[in-house]
């Protein structure tokens, strides 16, 4: 094991990384309610149509307050550790970052006014004017610069020391300015600073709160719409409306929001059927017919940078051979998966990232990035020739699992009979959520497990959130996989600020792990929100895990 400071300093995710990536099994809803992007039929009734939603309609009024379900209660909500989806939903509306993450998936500026790159290696932030946090004081560089060299030192152990780690130095460098110093440059460190990692919070309350900040007694003081007010452990988190905010475009509308803790799925679903609480993310597929035609609200889905896939953790086993990878994956019926386990709702994904992280990139480099990618078309006759040229001849392959729902349930069931029809024996180890989640943080409990399912979203809009996980020695490299060419072209594409050379040597980056398949993607999945028939509002995207989002809901009319 490497020391604490080596583990903070490499990982780019979180310790709590089961709610983050087994808990998202419930993230999928069918709906034709709304208004968007329609997904057709592909023509053998493998995915239902459906529509992304870009915004729900806008609010009528304001309210009193809304209750909101969580599916887990938070361990803190300090922003150094919140990397799953509780903590990061509440704290979207309480803290902000120097930059925004827009529910167009595009960044813009935020508590950082304007910001600059005058060389390769420097990030100047000039520090929005007349903020307040929600107990009055005002906005001054110094809190900034408190809040994230946070992330820099090893004592606070911060889930995203990863996208610190090239950075030289944060300091003020005027009364509302700060500068950050690279090592080398890094086209991915002010992406992040839209994201947890650009967090701030004040210098003061960091040091009066100590250990206790984040948690039940400590809270936070931020300057977002809204403010912490109370946190019953075992049972609601409260925010309160900070009428000092400084954004009248994103004032909140009720003058309270309550989340509950509701681990239960059919607890939730009845929950939002009988009106006791007013809406949530992540609706259990189980639930989409009877939700679809409720009285109640109505559900939704938007814009998500999510791909399904199963990790390969043991690359010394019948795995290591890339050709029996790619056999598994072409045995692989993610049609039916996407149509049996995800309610007919997703696309069988044509690798570990989403198109729409590409947008960055030139028209040229867009059209061309998934036209000469490795294609795995569903043929279970042809995978299975291919593993038997690559001496596959029985060999046992343990598949981690959990008895979370029934999505999960049917991914492990089809991977197993893939794996089954190319001449593999495929034995399913089900084991606890709490169990689940050390397979992402301890080498130990991977030991003999050959595959394990993750549903992976990035926090930005770069494939490179990605691809760096990948990375030799990333921290989420968790089968150990190293292709001297893959890190090499990952190096150049976080080192160049242009576009079209970032875009084409991640294009490059992706073009080699989809070759050797050191993670078999399985399929994409939308955003999914359902909201009681009292309130409206919301923009359906992933980046409700960092925009303000329940700023916008208010009454219906």
């Amino acid at each position: 094991m490497p020391s604490a400071r080596a583990r903070s300093r490499r990982q780019p995710r979180p310790f709590r990384h089961t709610v983050r990536t087994f808990l998202a099994a419930a993230a999928v809803l069918i709906t034709s309610a709304c208004s968007g992007t329609a997904h057709p039929d592909q023509g053998d009734g493998a995915t239902a149509a459906y529509r992304l939603t870009d915004r729900t309609p806008a609010a009528t009024g304001e309210l009193d307050s809304f209750t909101w379900s969580l599916f887990a209660e938070p361990t803190s909500i300090d922003y150094a550790y919140a990397f799953d989806y509780p903590p990061n939903q509440i704290l979207a509306n309480v803290c902000e970052s120097l930059l925004r993450w827009n529910p167009d998936l595009t960044t813009s500026p935020n508590l950082a006014a304007s910001y600059a790159n005058p060389t390769p290696t420097t990030w100047v932030y000039k520090i929005r004017p007349g903020v307040r946090f929600h107990d009055g004081t005002v906005l001054t560089a110094d809190d900034v610069v408190a809040s994230l060299r946070r992330n820099l030192n090893p004592a606070t152990a911060s889930v995203w020391a990863y996208p610190f780690r090239n950075v030289k130095s944060v300091a003020k460098s005027g009364p509302l300015e700060v500068t950050v110093t690279l090592a080398k440059p890094d086209s991915t460190f002010n992406k992040y600073l839209a994201a947890s990692p650009g967090t701030v919070e004040s210098a003061a309350t960091l040091a009066k709160s100590g250990k206790d900040y984040g948690s039940p007694k400590g809270g936070v003081n931020c300057t977002g719409p809204f403010s912490f007010s109370s946190w019953t452990p075992g049972q609601s988190l409260v925010l309160k409306r900070f009428d000092g905010y400084w954004n009248p475009k994103l004032k909140a509308k009720a003058r309270q929001a309550k989340f509950v803790f509701l681990g239960d799925p059919t607890t939730r679903v009845n929950a939002f059927q009988s009106g006791e609480v007013d809406g949530g993310w992540m609706v259990p597929p189980g639930a989409y017919a009877q939700l679809r035609s409720s009285q109640a609200g109505t559900l939704y889905f938007g814009r998500n940078t999510t791909v399904a896939d199963e990790v390969v953790s043991n690359l010394k086993g019948p795995l290591g051979d890339a050709k029996v990878r790619q056999a598994l994956l072409m045995a692989i019926d993610r049609k039916g998966i996407i149509k049996a386990g995800a309610g007919g709702v997703g696309e069988v994904a044509d690798s570990l990232v989403t198109e729409n992280l590409w947008s960055d990139a030139p028209a040229a480099t867009r059209k061309g990035l998934l036209k000469d990618l490795p294609s795995y078309p569903y043929d279970p006759a042809k995978a299975k020739k291919l593993a038997a040229k690559a001496g596959v001849n029985g060999q046992q392959i343990v598949i981690a699992t959990s008895p979370l729902d029934s999505q999960t349930t049917i991914i492990t069931q089809a991977v197993a009979q893939a794996a089954t029809a190319i001449g593999l024996k495929p034995r399913i180890d089900t084991i606890s959520a709490e169990k689940y989640s050390t397979l992402f943080t301890d080498p130990a409990a991977r030991k003999g497990i050959d595959l394990f399912l993750t549903f992976w979203y990035t926090s930005i809009t770069d494939p490179l959130d990605m691809y760096g996980s990948l990375q030799t020695g990333a921290f989420t490299n968790y089968g150990s996989w190293s292709d001297p060419r893959f890190d090499a072209a990952v190096d150049r594409a976080v080192g160049t600020y242009d576009p079209a050379a970032h875009a084409a040597a991640s294009a490059e980056a992706q073009q080699i792990a989809m070759k050797e398949l050191p993670w078999l993607p399985l399929y994409t999945q939308p955003v999914s929100v359902f909201l009681g028939k009292r309130i409206t509002g919301v923009q359906p995207s992933i980046a409700y895990l960092y925009y303000p989002w329940a700023a916008q809901i208010g009454a219906k009319g």
